[in-house]
C-alpha cells in the first residue's frame, strides 16, 4: 500500500504553531506522508514576527524538483509564498508537473497582524496560481483583501466567493472564523454553495488554524476524498484541535495537531 503523500511549499514558523510546522503535523495526524519547500524562514512567536528571510525563487523551485521527482506527490498545499519570483517559480513547477491536487492557503499576514505577502505579489497570485488551483481557501481578511467587499454576512462571504472563484480556482471556500456566531464556511464549485458549520470556541488559541485547515484539505485530496469531504474532515479536524489547544504563550497560541492520538475527551 503507498501512502499518500502531500507537499507543502510555505513558511518555517519558528514557534511551531503555524506555517510548515503546523502542514507537516496535520499531514501526520491525518495519515498522509508529508514533505516541504521552504519559501522563507521567519522569527517567530505566540506574540508576533520578529524577522523574516526569504529564500530565493530558484532554491525554492529546486526544493519542488528534489522530492516531485524522487517521491511525487498526490497533492500539494501553498501558504505563506512571500512574493512575486517565488509565486511565478511555484506557478511553473505546477504546470510541468501537472499535480493531482493543488489547495492554494491565501496567506497574507500572520495571526498577529504582521504581512507575510508583499502587497505587490497579490497580482501574481491571482493571476499565477488561482488558476491551477483545485481549491483557494481564504479567511475572510484575506477576501477582503482579495475583493474589496467589507463580508460582515454569509451573504457576502457567498459573494465573496462568486468573485474568487472568477479569478480562475474549480472551488472556493471563503472561512468564517472572523465572524460572530457559529463558524460557518462557504464552499462554493462556480454553481452551488455549501456550507460547514462547527460552534464557535472561544479560545485566544488559534495560532495557525488557516494553515492546518488548507494542509488538512490537502490531505483528504491526497486519500482520494472529493473536495467536499476533504472540507468536512479538514472542519471536524480543525474544530478538535481549537478546542483542545494547550493553552502556550502570551499570544495566540497553537492549537493540539494531535489531539486524538493524545486521548483527549472530547466531554
Amino acid at each position: 500500500m503507498t501512502l499518500p503523500r502531500c507537499l507543502t511549499i510555505a513558511g518555517s514558523d519558528s514557534g511551531g504553531g503555524a506555517g510548515i510546522q503546523a502542514d507537516l503535523k496535520a499531514f501526520a495526524a491525518l495519515g498522509v506522508y508529508g514533505m516541504s519547500a521552504l519559501t522563507a524562514v521567519t522569527a517567530q512567536n505566540t506574540v508576533g514576527v520578529q524577522g523574516v528571510i526569504e529564500l530565493p525563487a530558484a532554491f525554492v523551485g529546486q526544493q519542488i524538483d528534489s522530492v516531485v521527482t524522487d517521491i511525487g506527490v498526490d497533492a500539494v498545499k501553498t501558504g505563506m509564498l512571500a512574493n512575486a519570483d517565488i509565486i511565478a517559480v511555484v506557478a511553473e513547477k505546477a504546470r510541468a508537473y501537472h499535480w493531482p491536487h493543488l489547495v492554494v492557503d491565501p496567506v497574507m499576514m500572520a495571526k498577529s497582524g504582521d504581512p507575510l505577502l508583499r502587497p505587490e505579489a497579490q497580482h501574481a497570485l491571482i493571476s499565477f496560481l488561482f488558476p491551477l488551483a483545485t481549491i483557494v481557501t481564504p479567511n475572510i481578511p484575506e477576501a477582503r483583501a482579495l475583493t474589496g467587499l467589507a463580508i460582515t454576512t454569509v451573504t457576502e462571504m457567498e459573494q465573496a466567493a462568486q468573485m474568487i472563484h472568477a479569478m480562475g480556482p474549480r472551488w472556493v471556500l471563503v472561512k468564517g472564523g472572523h465572524l460572530q456566531g457559529d463558524s460557518v464556511d462557504v464552499l462554493f464549485d462556480g454553481a452551488q454553495y455549501q456550507y460547514f458549520t462547527a460552534p464557535r470556541i472561544e479560545t485566544r488559541h488559534t495560532h495557525g488554524t488557516g494553515c492546518t485547515f488548507a494542509s488538512a484539505i490537502a490531505a483528504g485530496l491526497a486519500k482520494g476524498l472529493s473536495v467536499p469531504e476533504a472540507v468536512q474532515q479538514a472542519k471536524d479536524y480543525i474544530t478538535t484541535a481549537l478546542r483542545h489547544a494547550p493553552g502556550l504563550g502570551n499570544g495566540h497560541g497553537p492549537v493540539h495537531h494531535f489531539a486524538a492520538w493524545y486521548g483527549v475527551s472530547e466531554a
